[in-house]
C-alpha cells in the first residue's frame, strides 16, 4: 500500500508505448504535460480524469507509535520498493560524489521515501559498494550504490526506466561532469528526471538524443506556461482547515523529511492530514500536491502554491494541510520561499525546525559563512510576518548523540514553552498532539 500521502494511480492503455508506469499528479497539475507519454488511450484518458488514483481508496494503515514511525516508513519504503510494482518505474539515480551530503538532498529524500519511482541504485563512486539505506540512516534497505552507469547496467536484472539527478546544485545547473552520465543513459535507453534549473529539454544535444532514442526529459521543476500562472486571491485562510508549514532556520535542514514524517503521524493518529511539496524533491518523490516554488515567477509565486494548497482541502477535505518549508525567514538569500509559503499558507500554526550543532548557514561557506540564528529570533520573525503562532519545535540531530538531542530538547522545552522533538529519532507525537489541540 502507498500512503495517501502520496498518490499512485496505474494507467493501463492500448498504445504501442506500453502502460504508464508511474503518474503521481491531478489532472490539473503543472507537472502532468511532462510526465504524460505522447500517445494516452482512451481508456487511459479516462483513467487520468478521476480524482483519485486506483490505490487512493486503500485502508489507512493501522496506528502506530510515534516513537517507531520513522522505522515503519523505512520498512514500507524497503518493502514496497523491492516489489516488482506495475505502477512505479524503476529508477537509478545519479548522485557522483554527494550521497548522503547536503547537495545530495534530492537523492538523499529519495532513497528513504519515493512513491514516483521503485529506486533500484545510486550511482557515485566515492561511496560504491555500500547500501544507500545504511549509509544514510544506518538502516539497510536493499538499495545498493553503484561506481557508475556501466557497472549498474551490468549488475541490475534490466535497464531501468529512468535516470535521476540526485543532486541540488548551487544556481541548478547540470553538472557539466554529469553529461557524459546522462548521454550514455539515454542512449541506452533510459528516460532522465531533473529538479534542476537548467532544463535537459531545452538543452539541444538531450533534447535530439531523446527524440532519437524515444525517451523522455523530464524537468519537474519547470513551471506551467505564464498565462497559466494563478496570482493571490486570499483564499486559504477561509478553508476550514488547519495549515501547517514546517520552516526552518537555515535552508537544507530537515524540513521536507519533518513535513512528510508528520503527515503519516498525523493518519496514523487518526488525523485526516495531505501534504503539500514546495520543492523539486517532493515532486520527484510523488506528492500528489505542489509546486517548484523557487522557479516561479515573483508575481506568482504566492498565487501558484495557494492553489495548491487549496486543491489539497477540496479535493481531499483534511483536516490538517502541512506545507513544506523553504529557507528561512532570515535567510540572507532564501528569505524569498518562506515569506511565499507564509503567505500562501495562511499559517493556522508554525512547526519550526532547528539544527542545534549548526554554526552558520548552509549557503556559500566559504565566501559568506553567515551565522546560525537564534530560535528566539526566528520565532520573532515568523510570528511578525505570518501573525501565527510557532506550535512546536523539531530537531535535526546533525552533529549530535542521540543523548544530547534529548538533553536539548528538554532544555528548549523548558525555555520556550513548547514541545520538542527529532522526528528522525523520536517520531512526531508531541507535536501531532499540539495539533490535535488545535482541532
Amino acid at each position: 500500500m502507498i500512503p495517501r500521502l502520496f498518490h499512485a494511480a496505474s494507467l493501463p492503455g492500448s498504445s504501442s508505448t506500453a502502460r504508464f508506469r508511474a503518474f503521481i499528479a491531478a489532472a490539473s497539475s503543472p507537472l502532468r504535460r511532462s510526465w504524460e507519454p505522447r500517445t494516452t488511450s482512451r481508456r487511459a484518458r479516462a483513467v487520468l480524469e478521476r480524482p483519485r488514483g486506483a490505490l487512493a481508496n486503500c485502508p489507512r494503515r493501522p496506528s502506530i507509535r510515534a516513537a517507531h514511525l520513522y522505522e515503519a516508513l523505512s520498512k514500507f519504503a524497503r518493502d514496497y520498493q523491492g516489489r516488482k510494482c506495475f505502477c512505479m518505474e524503476s529508477a537509478l539515480i545519479l548522485c557522483e560524489g554527494s550521497f548522503g551530503r547536503t547537495m545530495g538532498k534530492t537523492a538523499n529524500g529519495l532513497v528513504r521515501y519515493s512513491a514516483r519511482y521503485r529506486i533500484v541504485g545510486v550511482l557515485d563512486s566515492t561511496t560504491a559498494g555500500r547500501d544507500a539505506g545504511e549509509l544514510l540512516d544506518g538502516r539497510p534497505n536493499g538499495i545498493p550504490i553503484f561506481a557508475g552507469l556501466r557497472e549498474a547496467l551490468s549488475r541490475l536484472s534490466e535497464t531501468p526506466a529512468t535516470l535521476i539527478v540526485g543532486v541540488a546544485t548551487f544556481g541548478g545547473y547540470i553538472p557539466k561532469e554529469f553529461r557524459p552520465v546522462i548521454r550514455e543513459a539515454i542512449e541506452a535507453g533510459m528516460s532522465v528526471a531533473a529538479g534542476l534549473h537548467e532544463y535537459l529539454a531545452e538543452d539541444a544535444e538531450f533534447a535530439g538524443l531523446a527524440a532519437k532514442h524515444r525517451v523522455r526529459l523530464i524537468d519537474v521543476r519547470k513551471p506551467r506556461p505564464l498565462r497559466e500562472l494563478a496570482q493571490f486571491s486570499d483564499l486559504s485562510r477561509h478553508l476550514p482547515c488547519l495549515r501547517i508549514p514546517v520552516l526552518g532556520t537555515d535552508g537544507a535542514i530537515g524540513k521536507r523529511t519533518t513535513a512528510i514524517l508528520l503527515t503519516e503521524a498525523l493518519r496514523a493518529g487518526g488525523v485526516s492530514a495531505e501534504f503539500v511539496a514546495t520543492g523539486q524533491t517532493g515532486l520527484l518523490q510523488g506528492a500528489r500536491y505542489g509546486v517548484a516554488l523557487d522557479a516561479i515567477k515573483g508575481d506568482f509565486m504566492v498565487g501558484e502554491l495557494e492553489r495548491e494548497v487549496v486543491r489539497a482541502y477540496e479535493e481531499s477535505r483534511p483536516k490538517v494541510v502541512v506545507v513544506e518549508g523553504q529557507g528561512s525567514i532570515s535567510h540572507p538569500a532564501y528569505v524569498a520561499g518562506t515569506r511565499a509559503i507564509i503567505m500562501a499558507s495562511m499559517p493556522s500554526g508554525i512547526v519550526l525546525q532547528h539544527a542545534p550543532a549548526r554554526k552558520t548557514r548552509n549557503f556559500r561557506r566559504d565566501v559568506v559563512a553567515w551565522p546560525m540564528p537564534t530560535i528566539e529570533k526566528e520565532i520573532q520573525m515568523l510570528e511578525l510576518f505570518s501573525d501565527a503562532k510557532v506550535i512546536a519545535l523539531t530537531l535535526n540531530h546533525e552533529g549530535l548523540a542521540p543523548e544530547e538531542v534529548h538533553n536539548i530538547e528538554k532544555d528548549y522545552e523548558s525555555r520556550y514553552s513548547l514541545p520538542a522533538c527529532d522526528p528522525l529519532l523520536d517520531g512526531c507525537e508531541k507535536v501531532v498532539n499540539k495539533i490535535r489541540s488545535m482541532l
